[in-house]
């Protein structure tokens, strides 16, 4: 009542839409018919109410420049811009004020795609990066598509928090949504320009340590493993940047992933920081050793060993899934499926739920002869109406992986096109 006072509307409709549905809509625009669309997937809300921005820009030398922008209410799900202005890209959403996915039109997606990272404005790069990464994740733009854009542009990011999530993304579209033939291939190339923007990045800068991190993560080929390894023993420096202890087991953990690293180069790493934190990490790098023994070892001291701390375990499960041969993960699907109900009801939610979410088998989903989500399917028929905050994030877990295989069939789909 209070707020339908102080806006003079009536918020009724507003507050159905809202606060008692649940999904997210999609607004598109079609610069043909002079209309934004929003539609919704069922059974949810078909349009919801609310102001969306739509920005133009023009190219001048190349950079998109807004020459104009207009706020409009959406109260249907179609909506007419009688006045709506030609542009070189017309940028749904700009400025970012409503709550939804966003589709460009054809041209507008080839004009932000190809200027991104000359575009003055941080927010209106955040939205464009933002539709970009839906669409991927949508199935809808190829993932290496996707990896090769945040190349061409992270570059360009002034925003520390805007270049650490498209990192973040580019290494989820890299090890989920790449279809998996061209998954070694792609992740060389993306290794060999992270460090070109390494050497690039100006010295001592966040960017600078940033893209040092995201190279040693995707460095998987011989050359690009020695560059680690000399940054680690101090034959290899980059000018402002600093080798902490931080960034020591970072590079580190890089390394005993991809087999250059074993317990004796862990050993004396902790011996230089023997610290809860240092445990921690100690503890993370043995779990990412690539062997069938240290997979063992982490599995049993983060699920069946009530002493292992919650800081410690959920170290153990980060470096548990950081492989490079996926199959080393391929013994550990059905021992999850058999763990999960017996810790929910035996371990604290926290313990339990760190367990859950984090060892859901993704990483094995797309390997040959197996079917992780056909497993799930079968745990959950079992389980039933029981457990239902354990249901809930199988589930979540189980749409990622459904996600990350339509991302990987669009992929490969975009291979054929091409």
């Amino acid at each position: 009542m209070e707020l339908e006072a102080a806006s003079g509307r009536d918020l009724a409709a507003w507050a159905d839409a809202w606060l008692t549905t649940a999904g997210v809509n999609t607004v598109k625009l079609d610069p043909t018919a002079a209309h934004l669309v929003q539609s919704g997937t069922p059974p949810y809300p078909a349009w919801r109410p609310q102001r969306i921005a739509l920005g133009g820009y023009t190219l001048v030398d190349d950079v998109p420049v807004r020459f104009w922008d207009t706020e409009v209410d959406l109260t249907s799900a179609q909506t007419a811009l009688p006045k709506l202005r030609p542009a070189d890209l017309l940028l749904v959403n700009d400025r970012d004020l409503a709550y939804a996915k966003v589709r460009l039109d054809e041209q507008s997606l080839a004009v932000a795609s190809g200027s991104i990272a000359r575009l003055a404005d941080p927010l209106a790069r955040s939205v464009i990066w933002g539709i970009l990464w839906d669409m991927t994740r949508d199935s809808e733009l190829g993932a290496r598509a996707f990896v090769s854009l945040v190349l061409g542009g992270v570059a360009g990011e002034t925003n520390s928090t805007a270049m650490r999530q498209l990192l973040a993304q580019l290494g989820a579209g890299l090890e989920s949504y790449v279809a998996p033939e061209f998954r070694s291939e792609a992740t060389a190339a993306a290794a060999d320009a992270l460090w070109a923007l390494t050497q690039a990045a100006r010295p001592g800068s966040d960017a600078q340590l940033q893209l040092v991190k995201a190279f040693a993560r995707h460095s998987v080929t011989e050359p690009q493993l020695d560059l680690v390894d000399e940054l680690v023993l101090g034959s290899r420096s980059l000018t402002g940047l600093t080798m902490d202890v931080d960034l020591t087991w970072d590079l580190l953990l890089a390394l005993v992933a991809g087999g250059r690293a074993g317990e004796s180069r862990i050993d004396e790493q902790l011996a230089r920081d023997h610290t809860l934190s240092g445990l921690e990490q100690a503890a993370c790098l043995r779990a990412a050793l690539p062997t069938p023994e240290a997979k063992a070892a982490a599995w049993l001291r983060a699920v069946e060993d009530p002493a292992t701390p919650n800081a410690t375990q959920r170290a153990i499960i980060a470096g548990f899934g950081r492989v490079h041969d996926a199959a080393l993960l391929k013994p550990f699907i059905e021992p999850y499926f058999e763990a999960l109900p017996r810790v929910w009801r035996a371990r604290s939610p926290e313990t339990a739920a760190s367990v859950a979410e984090g060892l859901y088998p993704s990483e094995v989903a797309d390997l040959p002869g197996v079917d992780v989500v056909g497993a799930t399917d079968r745990f959950l028929t079992a389980l039933g109406s029981d457990l239902p905050p354990l249901r809930r994030l199988v589930v979540e877990g189980r749409a990622g992986v459904v996600r990350a295989l339509a991302a990987q069939t669009a992929d490969r789909a975009s291979e054929t096109r091409s």
